[in-house]
């Protein structure tokens, strides 16, 4: 059965996404079906390493940290659009910041979290360096950026998922 459907829920889920999105007709069952098996067969072929968690616990405690970042990020840039920053002064730097991630899990989340944060863009990582460039919309004290990626985000990654 598995090599027949090698990533069940994948492809379980891309179908019912087709449905969703189409209206319902055996044709589009069909081809739904065959779009979520092929996608299995693809993604097999990629051969993903699979994460491994230590510390499930922490979990929440990860979420719960991003989603107060983001929306005070938020804030913070539509005020500064809104308003025009601290009196015309906003100013938009790259900084680069040595990362301790190594597994690609962690650094995909890593991507995520910086990624959809407003304000921020992950833009490029050197895994012979593990040196990331980082863009900044408003950046104040780069000090403070390094400590809150490798204290706040990093160091709960690096206890989860490696």
């Amino acid at each position: 059965m598995i090599r027949l459907i090698p990533h069940p829920i994948l492809s379980l889920v891309l179908v019912m996404m087709w449905l969703l999105l189409t209206r319902f007709s055996v044709g589009h069952l069909v081809l739904g079906s065959a779009i979520g098996l092929a996608a299995g067969w693809a993604l097999t072929g990629l051969h993903p390493q699979g994460p491994r968690l230590r510390r499930w616990d922490l979990i929440v405690k990860l979420i719960a940290i991003v989603g107060y970042d983001i929306i005070r990020s938020n804030v913070a840039v539509a005020w500064l659009i809104l308003t025009g920053g601290r009196n015309g002064q906003r100013r938009s730097e790259f900084i680069e910041i040595q990362l301790d991630l190594r597994s690609q899990s962690a650094l995909a989340l890593m991507a995520i979290i910086l990624t959809a944060t407003p304000g921020t863009a992950w833009l490029e990582y050197k895994p012979d360096t593990g040196r990331l460039l980082l863009h900044v919309f408003d950046l104040v004290d780069e000090a403070t950026w390094r400590d809150l990626i490798k204290n706040r985000y990093e160091a709960l990654l690096l206890e989860i998922l490696e």
